[in-house]
């Protein structure tokens, strides 16, 4: 890929995010140097190596699974907010029990990012924000039925997953097809684990639509599983 096409498909993952509708180049000459015509062909490109596709008839691209995960692993640094982290360590800090901070933790995400937050809590797992979760664009409509039922199969099956394929590193990311559990759902799961006294297995993190503000959100979740560790002592 050439660097050309990787700010595209940055820029074309960075705005489906906040717009929940294809990405036309037009748009995206407006945000970068680049003429339409330009974009096009790159976008052609892209969509034969299989990163981005175009839903039905329309001129705009969407990503597809492989385009987040490439997005995602040639992020940098996550997006911090020191406003935004400072509120969230006041709410963590002052839950008061561990299991409450728990909950705090994945009830603030949810808040954040407008996904499902969750967090294990001993052998089982809290979750919050169902309705932030199914109030996104992507289960607005009765076409989303299978998917709403394919996200609900996860979370029945959430706590044994983190069990027998639980994540190793500071903050994984499974997108669409890559989650275990739900393969069809359309999601991706952002989880952090951390030490904790209920467990040396304790998680917390978002499930939301494959599209998402991944460098903000993967910033949060990290941020709190950093704040559960420092307060769950």
């Amino acid at each position: 890929m050439t660097p050309r096409q990787a700010q595209i498909l940055a820029s074309i993952v960075e705005t489906y995010a906040q717009t929940a509708e294809p990405v036309g180049s037009l748009a995206l000459s407006q945000q970068m140097t680049y003429s339409p015509a330009t974009i096009r062909a790159e976008m052609m490109a892209l969509e034969q190596t299989g990163l981005i596709t175009h839903p039905h008839t329309s001129a705009g691209r969407v990503p597809t699974d492989q385009g987040y995960r490439h997005y995602v692993n040639n992020l940098g640094t996550p997006a911090t907010n020191r406003r935004i982290e400072y509120a969230l360590t006041k709410r963590i800090s002052g839950a008061g029990p561990a299991d409450e901070a728990i909950k705090t933790a994945a009830s603030s995400l949810s808040e954040l990012t407008h996904n499902l937050g969750l967090a294990t809590l001993s052998q089982g797992v809290f979750t919050a924000g169902l309705t932030q979760l199914f109030s996104q664009p992507e289960f607005s409509d009765h076409l989303a039925a299978r998917q709403t039922y394919e996200v609900s199969r996860l979370l029945d099956s959430l706590d044994q997953w983190l069990v027998e394929a639980a994540p190793t590193g500071r903050v994984s990311v499974y997108i669409g097809a890559e989650n275990p559990i739900g393969k069809s759902s359309g999601c991706s799961l952002i989880v952090s684990r951390f030490s904790s006294p209920y467990s040396d297995r304790s998680y917390i993190g978002v499930l939301g639509p494959t599209r998402q503000n991944y460098n903000q959100v993967i910033g949060l979740v990290d941020y709190a599983s950093r704040i559960l560790e420092e307060e769950l002592v």
